[in-house]
């Protein structure tokens, strides 16, 4: 059973205000329920969002947490008047003491992406969206030579998720390939990676948990058993010790720490947020 709920008001897709939100909420040994209200930028869906929000208040008997990063002053009051929940308005706490002490005023623009598709960031983050999806699991080897990382690692150890994240949020172009054992009777990377070793980042899990995930995709096979499990690992990590590949266990790590601990590591030329 959720102990609060929270909502995340905003006049733009409401990215912004989750993030920020959730970041600040995991401080709490707590499990809220998350209503987003993205694109609330008339007064009218204001009212709405209020009559929502209060409901809840009414229904559950507490006061709902809000975040909030409207722009729109008309909008805003709506809220700030007619909420019932707990207000947190996150461009009231900071933008605002920032254009005093700069002594400018803020674009006051409304979302994050308002203009974002005309931009070369924006373009340059669909590529690397299409270039990661292209090289997915070693589904080809053009241009790898465009690539700012290559993931290697056994089969489930967080390749795939990882290459998205940094393509997604970071505008990186991330290819990965599995290490399968023809990799290990030859003792050796694949061939087609050679060239760009030093875009190669290893990842590597637990026997133990990795037995687990694959047994969720191919259960009672020789492919998720805990020997077969062992011995890829052992030999996975042998590999990268050998050719002196930086590495990391995704064992106990969140898809945000591998991908914090690639870009200290690897550092691409490239790198857009």
């Amino acid at each position: 059973m959720h102990s609060r709920t929270v909502f995340f008001v905003s006049d733009g897709t409401g990215i912004t205000a989750e993030t920020f939100g959730n970041a600040i909420l995991a401080q709490f040994e707590m499990k809220p329920r998350h209503v987003r209200l993205p694109f609330i930028d008339t007064v009218d869906k204001a009212h709405q969002a209020v009559r929502q929000i209060n409901h809840t208040a009414e229904v559950e008997g507490k006061k709902p947490i809000v975040f909030t990063t409207l722009v729109n002053m008309d909008v805003l009051k709506v809220i700030q008047e007619g909420c019932k929940g707990m207000l947190l308005d996150m461009f009231g706490t900071f933008v605002h003491p920032l254009e005093e002490e700069l002594g400018i005023k803020s674009h006051h623009r409304v979302g994050r992406f308002s203009d974002v598709s005309r931009s070369k960031e924006y373009t340059d983050r669909i590529e690397a969206i299409n270039f990661s999806l292209a090289h997915d699991d070693g589904q080809s080897n053009r241009d790898l030579a465009g690539a700012d990382v290559i993931l290697v690692g056994v089969s489930r150890s967080g390749k795939t998720p990882t290459s998205l994240y940094l393509a997604m949020q970071c505008g990186l172009k991330a290819a990965n390939y599995p290490l399968i054992p023809e990799d290990f009777e030859r003792r050796q990377l694949p061939p087609a990676l050679v060239p760009f070793r030093s875009k190669i980042f290893g990842l590597t899990i637990s026997p133990d948990r990795l037995a687990e995930i694959r047994a969720e995709r191919r259960p009672n096979s020789k492919y998720a058993s805990i020997e077969n499990c062992r011995a890829e690992v052992a030999e996975a990590e042998a590999m990268m010790r050998r050719a002196g590949i930086r590495w990391l266990s995704t064992t106990t790590k969140s898809i945000e720490e591998i991908a914090t601990t690639i870009l200290q590591e690897v550092r691409p030329e490239r790198l857009v947020y």
